[in-house]
């Protein structure tokens, strides 16, 4: 097949900055340098979005717990980001309210200094209202500026239990507060990229390039420190040169670092894990909102509901880089018990899971220290690299960064690289609106009058929300292509049709069947895929990919294997 994004890069193999790495940070970083007028160029070994980025638990949230670390900068930051992300990307980012349900009244005070100071997790001990009460008031504070949800509330048991009956009957206190949530990560990461993509388009040609399924195999230090390239859907390999290269591939910095042939000992991530559940009764339990607790180890955990689901998140497990991050029947176990230490009444069940994923947490080096306590703040480490006949003068590497953050950490690395190649910044992002939050509505009236108004006689009330939540108002663009040819929905979804994956095909790199399914849209994450789904988007897709019947077969298996492997998914394909 053609690869355009590929070719891009290929045919004008030189550019003032690679960033090696497609999660939230590399493309927030390519957005930025390119709205500088940088000539900047991303690669990607995956797809976008595919690894730490696009396992997340969905929260865009100022991190509460992050005050037990003292890493108040970081807090004070992430709520301002949170508040800045409300507003400049209010198609994916919305309010989320969370409750935190309180078992005693001054528990932990004593033991909440040790772990201040040690780090250590120690013997769990509960956080009683007393101590929340002083971390939810320290939250406010940093959120007094610019702020646009409520302040926190505390409630007496009886309250409490009006509200959210299916919590445990022991309950002291409920603390409500309001944080914020990403409905869909891997679209909002390829809003900023498109946003970047855009950027560069001048006169001359595009001065931002980017590309998925297109690694940095080597360097070459007696070739003025020139990078191989490798297309991994072909196998072709190029040589391609930078004057600086951006190292944003997250837990794996140190394996990308020694293929530039620097050894690096960075990283120290942690494996993430978190259930999907399609459990009516656990999603009315939720109210609506977020349960934030501490589960009986200490750990702190979440419940909220995404539509129709309920996610169920997290462990904090030490990775081993070596092996595929999924999540483990053992971590199942530990979902269970949480919800059942929260619920007591509510029962789960293997058969309620519809979707697990996985992901390795980009955390510095941490040796003794409990992963809970490992540091959420990142850091830039700078290499200067010999000097070279038209090579790259240095190799930035990112060291940790989180996903409410990426905003900020993007205008921090860029600044950094504009330092390097002498440049001033022209542009700020603080206030620029993301891709599709662009003039969207700001009220559920706003949003049905859009709604209501992008209406036609091929695109009924239902059909046009579907496209308004996948792209915001970026779906004005998609919907003047599909009235552009004859469409009709998929037999086996009708969230999907047939000119809208043409116009996936065409405008958003999909390099494989399953980037559909996972990463462009939310059918894998609600339990949706069917054997008839996955031959009926292979056949769409073949024409404008040119997927051979073998290929076409291939991709199919692929998916299958993907969503079996990797996020306990299993789809029986309806054709051998």
């Amino acid at each position: 097949m053609t690869r355009t994004a590929v070719s891009n890069i290929r045919n004008r193999p030189k550019a003032q900055v690679l960033v090696v790495g497609g999660g939230i940070n590399g493309v927030g970083t390519f957005r930025d340098l390119a709205l500088q007028g940088v000539d900047v160029v991303l690669v990607e070994r995956g797809d976008y979005c595919q690894g730490a980025s696009g396992a997340s638990s969905h929260m865009i949230h100022g991190g509460i717990r992050y005050l037990e670390n003292g890493e108040f900068r970081l807090v004070q930051e992430s709520v301002v980001e949170r508040n800045r992300l409300l507003r400049i990307a209010p198609h994916y980012v919305k309010p989320l309210q969370t409750t935190i349900p309180i078992y005693s009244t001054f528990s932990g005070i004593l033991s909440a200094p040790a772990r201040f100071l040690t780090h250590k997790q120690g013997k769990p001990k509960e956080r009683g209202a007393f101590l929340i009460k002083i971390g939810l008031t320290i939250y406010d504070f940093f959120s007094r500026d610019g702020g646009s949800v409520p302040r926190h509330k505390f409630h007496g048991r009886k309250k409490a239990l009006a509200e959210m009956p299916q919590l445990p009957a022991n309950l002291k206190y409920a603390a409500t507060y309001f944080d914020a949530s990403v409905h869909n990560p891997e679209r909002l990461t390829l809003d900023v990229l498109q946003d970047g993509e855009k950027a560069g388009v001048n006169g001359g040609g595009a001065t931002s390039r980017a590309s998925n399924y297109l690694s940095l195999a080597s360097m070459d230090a007696g070739n003025g420190g020139t990078v191989t390239l490798r297309d991994e859907l072909t196998g072709e390999t190029f040589d391609f040169s930078a004057d600086v290269i951006v190292n944003t591939t997250g837990a794996w910095v140190d394996f990308t670092n020694e293929a530039m042939g620097a050894v690096s000992s960075y990283m120290g991530g942690t494996k993430g894990s978190h259930i999907v559940l399609d459990h009516p009764e656990l999603l009315a339990a939720c109210n609506g909102g977020e349960l934030f607790f501490e589960h009986t180890d200490g750990r702190i955990v979440l419940i909220y509901p995404m539509e129709d689901r309920v996610l169920v998140g997290t462990t904090d497990i030490d990775a081993n880089m070596n092996e595929d991050a999924v999540c483990t029947d053992e971590e199942i176990e530990y979902f269970f018990d949480l919800i059942g230490h929260v619920f007591p009444n509510i029962k789960v069940t293997n058969d309620q899971i519809v979707y697990t994923f996985s992901g390795v947490r980009p955390l510095p080096r941490h040796d003794a220290t409990a992963p809970g306590f490992v540091s959420r703040d990142y850091r830039i480490e700078r290499r200067q690299l010999p000097a070279s006949d038209g090579g790259p003068s240095a190799v930035l590497s990112l060291v940790g960064g989180k996903w409410t953050t990426f905003r900020a950490l993007a205008e921090h690395m860029t600044n950094d690289v504009l330092k390097e190649l002498g440049v001033e910044r022209k542009v700020s992002t603080a206030k620029l609106a993301i891709g599709g939050g662009a003039g969207f509505p700001d009220t559920e009236s706003g949003v049905q009058m859009w709604i209501k108004s992008h209406m036609s006689s091929t695109r009924d009330a239902d059909r046009t929300a579907v496209l308004l939540t996948r792209y915001g108002t970026r779906a004005e663009d998609v919907m003047r292509y599909l009235d552009g040819g004859s469409d009709r929905l998929l037999h086996s979804s009708r969230e999907l049709s047939v000119r809208e994956l043409e116009f996936m095909a065409e405008n958003e790199q999909i390099g494989h069947l399953v980037d559909v399914l996972i990463r462009r849209t939310s059918l894998a994450f609600r339990g949706l895929v069917t054997g008839e789904l996955l031959n009926e988007i292979a056949d769409v897709l073949a024409g404008p990919l040119g997927w051979s019947a073998a290929v076409r077969s291939e991709e199919i298996k692929h998916a299958q294997n993907v969503l079996d492997r990797f996020h306990r998914v299993q789809v029986h394909s309806l054709v051998a």
